[in-house]
């Protein structure tokens, strides 16, 4: 019997009839696969803007020792692109590009390594729209991290999504361990904006939540990365009373469930409470083995800070509480609140 069961695998796979494990084996091939595809870019990337570095570098010793200005630099330009036709990136701007590239992070022990792990696209936008050391650093570490396009990184910056992350209101200290805490800080933000929205200033929870879930791509992008959505008025019994999560998300990099309930008015204490009865009922019902605890985020039109922290003081479930805008409004009044620099550099460190 065993060889007629052996014979009868081997004449489904001669017949084109995929085995039992097939699906498996072809998955873990193409994960694999990718993998390599993404170390190879990886590595091409790191030669690149090594190459870039040294060119810049180069300007700058002859610009001090020989007097380099800007016709023999344009000389340069030309003489390479005829020397390399059909490679770009010798343009005369781009050149100057390099030589402000290692000019400005030769001297920077901490960002000079970062530099040569994202795209020189992404180096030239952080460069043109950051100068701020500690902003670049955030911007550099999170596109690492994230993987974000040129577009996203962009919008993220315009976004000014390095004050929101540094100035969320949690109490992410107290309720989950090291190893998560920085990285839950710099996933929850201060103030989210959904500007692709088409909405009136006055809306309900509910148009608000079917215009989220409408244009669901961009409300990820604008969360900041490494969400999954997993569902909408997700439904939980307790007692055999149903209760209703407005938007149910997964965050893969902390690998648990994220709640998230929509106000479309100011943050009330009580709020606090409804979450942390979701957050008790996820951690039971829903979360899988191997999975974090689940966090809330209450995102409101608008809060006091004051009485957030208050209401967050006696939660024991790990909360942020957040606000929303549908058009965008730079808070620059909130600059001077960031952590100090030596606050926002451990954060940097632990959670990136």
């Amino acid at each position: 019997m065993k060889g007629k069961r052996k014979t009868s695998s081997l004449t489904r796979s001669a017949n084109g009839e995929k085995p039992a494990a097939y699906a498996t084996a072809f998955a873990e091939i193409k994960e694999r696969i990718r993998r390599a595809q993404y170390a190879a870019l990886k590595s091409v990337n790191k030669q690149l803007v090594g190459l870039y570095w040294d060119i810049g570098r180069i300007i700058i010793e002859r610009q001090t020792t020989e007097g380099w200005g800007k016709s023999v630099v344009e000389q340069l330009s030309n003489d390479l692109r005829q020397e390399f036709p059909g490679v770009g990136g010798f343009s005369v701007q781009n050149l100057w590009y390099m030589r402000q590239f290692y000019a400005e992070y030769h001297d920077n022990e901490r960002l000079q390594p970062l530099v040569g792990e994202i795209a020189w696209a992404h180096n030239l936008a952080i460069m043109s729209k950051c100068k701020d050391l500690l902003e670049r650093e955030f911007y550099l570490r999170m596109t690492r991290k994230f993987g974000w396009s040129k577009n996203v990184l962009i919008h993220q910056i315009e976004n000014q999504s390095y004050e929101k992350s540094l100035l969320g209101q949690t109490n992410f200290n107290k309720t989950l361990t090291p190893e998560l805490r920085a990285q839950a800080k710099l996933a929850v933000r201060d103030e989210y904006t959904f500007d692709f929205l088409e909405l009136g200033e006055k809306h309900s929870e509910r148009e608000l939540e079917r215009a989220l879930i409408g244009r669901i791509e961009d409300f990820l992008r604008a969360m900041g990365g490494m969400f999954t959505f997993v569902g909408s008025q997700f439904r939980l019994e307790v007692e055999g009373k149903e209760y209703f999560i407005d938007l149910l998300l997964f965050h893969r990099r902390l690998k648990c469930l994220v709640a998230i309930e929509l106000k479309i008015g100011d943050f009330e204490p009580e709020f606090v409470g409804k979450m942390q009865f979701y957050l008790t009922a996820l951690d039971r019902q829903v979360r899988e083995e191997g999975e974090h605890p689940a966090i809330g985020i209450i995102l409101c039109k608008e809060k006091k800070r004051t009485i957030v922290e208050y209401a967050l003081m006696p939660a024991d479930k790990p909360i942020g509480v957040a606000t929303y805008q549908i058009v965008k409004r730079l808070p620059k009044a909130l600059k001077g609140q960031l952590p100090s620099p030596e606050q926002i550099a451990r954060i940097l460190e632990d959670g990136v």
